[in-house]
Formats: C-alpha cells, structure tokens, sequence
C-alpha cells in the first residue's frame, strides 16, 4: 500500500526493448527522496533484467501486447503488396488496428487506470514516446492528475502521434535537439519543455574494469584492433552502415574485429537476421561479432579500442554515449541528433558525416593510426561526463519538475 504524506509517482515504460530508456528510469527510482516520493512502476514487457525493479520499487508487469499486431501487419505487407490489391490491404489493415484497439490499448488503460487508482498516484509519468505510452497519458486525463512524458525520438510521424503529443501536462526532453525539434514540428510552448539530461550513476560505474575479461570471452588477440557499435538492434541504429565501414576497412586494420553489441526486440528478429546473412555473404564471418544483450556494459567499453554510434536517424542523446564518455572511452558519433550536441568533435570525440559510411571509417582509421588520440579525447570526454551527466543532478531537476506540476514549488 502505497505510504501517506508522499508523492506518488507512477512510472510507465512501454518501450520497444530493455535499453537506455529503461536503464535511465532505474537510476531515476534509485536516486528519488523517499521522504518525499513514493515510486511505482509498470512495464509493459517482462522479463529478468524488467522483474529486477522490484528490488528497487513497487513494479507491475501489464502485458501491452496480447496478440502481435505488428508481426500480422508484416504477413500482411508481405502477402497483399498495396499496390496490388489496395482495398483489400486497407480492409485488412482496418481489421488489423481494431484488433488492437480490443485485444492489446484498450486491456492495458483499463489496468493502468486501475492500478492508477489504488496506487493513489499524484503524477503519472510516461517514460517512453506519447504515441506508445497515451494509454499512460489518457489515464492522467481521466484521473485528473498531471501527466509528465519523457522524450527522447523526434517527431515526424502519423496524425495520431501528432494528436498523442497534446495530451501530457509536461514534457521532458533528454536534449535541446529535441526540446528544438518538438517547438519547431508540433509547435509546443516552450513552457511545457524542460531539457534534463539523462543521469547516470557515474560514481558507480567501474572505469577501472577489466577490458581483458570482455576480449578473453569473445577470443579476441591482444593485439586485435576492436571497434563496437553499441545500441538495440534496429533498422534506424546503424548496424547495417557498420558493416558498410567494415567491408572498407578489412584491408587497411590488421586484425580488425567489428562488435554488433546489444539484444534484439522481437519485433526486429527478422532485421538481425538480415544482418547476420550479410556478414556471411560478404565474406565478414573473421571480422564481424554479435554479442546480443550485455547487462554488464564497463568491460566492454574498456576491452574496444573504439565505440562506435551510427545511428543514421537523429538520435536524443543515447545512454552509449554517456556512459562511453564518463568511462574516459574513445568514441565516435554522427555529426546529428543528441551525439553532435555532447561530442565536441577532436576535443571530446569524433563526429562523422551521418549516414555515411565513407566518413564513419575514415573516423576509425583515424584513431588507429593516431595511437595517442583515444587517450586525448577519452580523458577530455570525461571531465565533461562529470560535469553534465550528474543523476543526482538529473533526479533533482525532475524533482522540482513534479513538485511545480503540483503547485510545491516553495518546498526545499
């Protein structure tokens, strides 16, 4: 039962996989003062690493995805190309989304609004898109309590994304980029925006693990040159221009090893797959490695000789990035989004023409014949982590931000 005289937060995560969003709310929950808040938290996946928040807080797993309209749909388009037979696919696509309605949005409000209720939540805060967490944001309307949302992708999308963007009280954005972006394309009152970088438990992070340990598991020599790409695996994250930049560059690295590391949701199976018969026709079996998920992220970081983000979509600024910087790591980003906005290119990192596959390897090429570089840019690149990616900072900001939609803001 939750406590009296608290705050009430209900957190609702309803992304697309375990990745930085969630990570980034975990630190959030650890770090709240539980004098004052009281958190809970609703997943709309589960799993081992989901069932874990209950070590730290109430956590309710409420399945948002009873029937796979996502994979139907896919049948669909592969069935009934739109081109050819454009009633019928719209029909079916029309069944398709009131299935949806009925069997997956419509069981999940009913239970979040109740949950919501006997929780006695203050504030609900949607820590994923408003597209996929409005069922998150209509129970704060029909409550009548504030609804805070959580922004980290960009906005261009379909009517109904557009129409989810009116409903939260407040939105928190983990860049300007982003912040910039909202005002520009749905015109947002720059009010209702607050810019609240991601925190990260820097102080927790082991920036003195062992790098052999990650090298000894995937048998990689010690004098192998390694670059990983980090991130879930999905279409808009880049793998497919990694391996674009390792073809070009198995002939100039010796002993180069590419890492694809990060699990794969399952909608995006069959993309892996994909990828995975890439490097098999091409020949890159010697050079390209699939780690799938890693909990444990510091052994990693320290065992490549370069990160790597490609993602060839503006990304807001991914946890990768951060973590990447406040190990003192070298790092190279697109030249867009939250990474050209944090990464001060030769001074904190390398930035890369986005998209291009040409510029991403002439980055890595340049770290590897500059072998004093990675530490040059590694040590600045921290000391700027330390100063902006603070989660004891992150966590009093959002404090404030729920303390302000509750007219507290005079509270200490």
């Amino acid at each position: 039962m939750p406590e009296k005289n608290k705050i009430h937060i209900l957190y609702v995560e309803n992304g697309i996989g375990y990745g930085g969003a969630i990570i980034c709310l975990r630190h959030l929950i650890r770090n709240l003062d539980r004098t004052r808040f009281e958190p809970m938290v609703i997943t709309g996946r589960t799993g081992l690493d989901y069932q874990t928040i209950a070590n730290e807080a109430e956590w309710k797993h409420i399945p948002d995805r009873r029937i796979d309209i996502v994979a139907l749909r896919r049948k669909v388009e592969n069935t009934f190309l739109p081109g050819k037979f454009p009633k019928l696919h719209f029909i079916i696509n029309q069944l398709l989304a009131r299935t949806d309605d009925m069997a997956n949005f419509i069981p999940f409000l009913l239970q979040v609004l109740w949950t919501a209720k006997c929780f006695k939540a203050d504030i609900i805060h949607a820590n994923n898109e408003p597209l996929c967490n409005r069922a998150a944001l209509l129970a704060g309307k029909i409550l009548r309590i504030p609804t805070v949302c959580h922004v980290r992708g960009d906005q261009d999308g379909s009517r109904l994304m557009k129409w989810a963007y009116t409903l939260p009280d407040h939105f928190i954005s983990v860049s300007n980029w982003v912040a910039k972006s909202m005002q520009e394309k749905l015109h947002i009152p720059p009010g209702k925006i607050s810019v609240v970088y991601d925190g990260i438990a820097l102080e927790k992070l082991d920036i003195n693990a062992d790098g052999k340990e990650f090298r000894k598991q995937f048998n990689i020599a010690a004098d192998a040159f390694a670059v990983g790409l980090v991130g879930l695996l999905i279409l808009w994250k880049g793998q497919e221009l990694f391996l674009d930049a390792a073809k070009q560059l198995r002939d100039k690295i010796p002993n180069l090893k590419m890492f694809i590391i990060g699990g794969t949701p399952d909608d995006c199976a069959s993309y892996e797959k994909m990828l995975r018969q890439r490097v098999v026709e091409e020949q890159l079996e010697n050079i390209v490695v699939f780690t799938g998920h890693v909990s444990r992220m510091e052994p990693i970081y320290n065992g490549l000789n370069i990160v790597v983000s490609a993602s060839i979509d503006p990304e807001p600024l991914g946890t990768m990035v951060i973590e990447c910087m406040a190990m003192g790591r070298p790092l190279i980003g697109p030249d867009h989004g939250g990474a050209a906005e944090m990464v001060e290119h030769g001074k904190t990192g390398l930035l890369f023409e986005a998209r291009c596959a040409d510029s991403l390897a002439e980055s890595i090429l340049q770290f590897y014949t500059n072998p004093h570089l990675d530490h040059q840019l590694g040590k600045a690149a921290r000391i700027k982590a330390l100063e902006t990616f603070s989660v004891h900072q992150h966590t009093q900001k959002i404090q404030r931000i729920y303390q302000h939609l509750l007219g507290l803001t005079n509270e200490n």
